[in-house]
């Protein structure tokens, strides 16, 4: 009986040792413990910077949204003139210009445009001789103009077809690029989409048709190699932050009103209700980087809360993710805020770039910076008592700009080994980017990201639940 009984006892010790290392494994991916995932950047959201050559050619390439403009009357010698930035009638009484000088285009086509003054209204043209006053809150087509431009000029034609778009989705990213991945040790895509998805096939202007095909074709090509997708609302109706990924037309946030949040739980919704049920869904992030400085913290909590409820009338079990606001914000805001039960992820974004604080660090510096900052960051929150933590997105390139080859693998193994502590796990900003170092691909054919230690983990969670299994069955035996 004692014989029995020590068995007993050392087999549950081992299974809670076993169930303990296995604790923070993410519900649903095969045979892994956490995300280990990329990007799709620049295919359903696109940004220019990602891929500049697709704007390559494009007529009045240089009269795209949010293009600053001023306007000097020939004759006159003066400039037009929106008076107090807004609101009143235009003049052209201006010998110099400044704010109240300055328009900014929303491009309707290749020759008609819409200007925006810097308080917000648009130019309209009004009554029987068309008098034009900057006081129009939206705009529509009395508030579109058309722009001729001398024999230098250019006509674009290609936007507003959309085909130019279409080829680009149906080539960037496909199949092959899924195969890359699966060989490669990667089990989840994070799939950032506009909120005009929701309308597809036929979303309102400026947008065009086709990005719901291609997220289905997303969807089952991860299903055939066991890949796992996080749908993430890259672009939120109005812009979350104002800037060229959320879809902002002049880098204006227009998102924290109830109107356009009302929409954006519609699109949740939307997205929620067709990929539910499907066997690639890993999670749906409501929101990519809100901005701090534009999106109160009472707003995105609210806003996260319904979105929350939203997903969980459509699936039980569906990873629900928040982003952390962009700007000057604590990521513990959200483990205070009590979004929902189950299955919560925030989302940080880790960049040694876009603030003057990395501008002058060494090689050494940046390493430093991952081992000692944001792993504490990350032992600080792993140990909270709230969401999981995943890095949606990072990066193996810095300021530095004399690197080497084995520099660049020093500061991407310092990212694996730190990021890889993440509960949630990770996912690398983006598969495919013409700057090599954002590039994914080129980082892996190259051998400047090495993922050998994070392949190693996996084989590692894989034994470990194997075992799990074993004892479990031994256990049953003795009992």
């Amino acid at each position: 009986m004692e014989l029995v009984f020590s068995k007993w006892v050392f087999a549950f010790s081992l299974c809670c040792w076993l169930i303990f290392c296995v604790a923070l494994s993410v519900e649903g991916l095969h045979g892994d413990s956490k995300v280990r995932g990329v990007n799709l950047g620049g295919w359903l959201v696109i940004e220019g910077w990602i891929k500049p050559s697709l704007f390559d050619g494009i007529p009045n390439g240089d009269m795209l949204d949010g293009t600053q403009v001023q306007f000097k009357s020939v004759t006159l010698q003066k400039y037009v003139c929106a008076e107090n930035g807004g609101g009143m009638d235009i003049s052209v009484n201006r010998d110099a210009a400044s704010s109240w000088e300055t328009l900014t285009l929303w491009r309707v086509s290749e020759s008609e445009f819409q200007f925006r003054t810097t308080q917000g209204q648009f130019l309209t043209c009004y009554g029987n001789g068309c008098s034009v006053s900057a006081t129009a809150t939206s705009a529509s087509s009395t508030e579109t103009f058309q722009i001729e431009r001398n024999n230098n000029g250019r006509i674009h034609i290609k936007i507003k077809s959309g085909t130019y778009l279409q080829g680009h989705r149906n080539s960037f990213i496909n199949v092959g690029d899924f195969e890359f991945l699966y060989r490669h040790g990667i089990n989840t895509v994070r799939i950032p989409v506009g909120w005009w998805i929701a309308f597809d096939p036929d979303p309102p202007a400026p947008f065009i048709g086709g990005t719901l095909e291609a997220l289905d074709n997303a969807f089952s090509w991860a299903q055939a190699y066991n890949i796992k997708c996080i749908i993430d609302l890259h672009a939120a109706p109005g812009s979350q932050n104002g800037m060229e990924h959320s879809a902002s037309r002049d880098g204006t946030v227009g998102w924290p009103t109830s109107d356009y949040i009302s929409q954006t739980l519609h699109v949740i919704d939307f997205l929620a209700s067709r990929y539910a049920r499907h066997p690639a869904l890993l999670g749906i992030e409501l929101l990519n980087e809100p901005s701090a400085a534009a999106v109160s913290l009472d707003t995105i909590v609210s806003y996260y809360k319904q979105g929350y409820e939203v997903v969980r009338k459509r699936s039980p079990s569906a990873y629900v993710i928040i982003c952390q606001r962009i700007g000057n914000a604590d990521p513990l805001e959200l483990y205070q805020a009590d979004i929902g039960s189950h299955n919560i992820v925030v989302d940080l974004h880790y960049y040694n770039l876009f603030d003057t604080f990395f501008v002058n660090m060494s090689v050494l510096d940046n390493i430093q910076f991952i081992y000692q900052s944001r792993e504490a960051q990350l032992q600080a929150l792993n140990g909270a008592n709230g969401p999981l933590v995943f890095i949606g997105e990072w990066v193996n390139e810095w300021n530095v700009t004399s690197g080497s080859q084995s520099d660049y693998q020093a500061f991407g193994r310092a990212q694996l080994e730190v990021y890889d502590a993440a509960s949630f796990g990770w996912a690398y900003w983006t598969l495919k980017n013409d700057r090599q170092h954002w590039d994914f691909e080129w980082n892996i054919r190259n051998g400047y990201l090495q993922l050998s230690n994070s392949q190693k983990k996996k084989n590692f969670n894989s034994l470990i639940w194997l075992l799990l299994a074993s004892v479990w069955f031994h256990l049953c035996q003795i009992l």
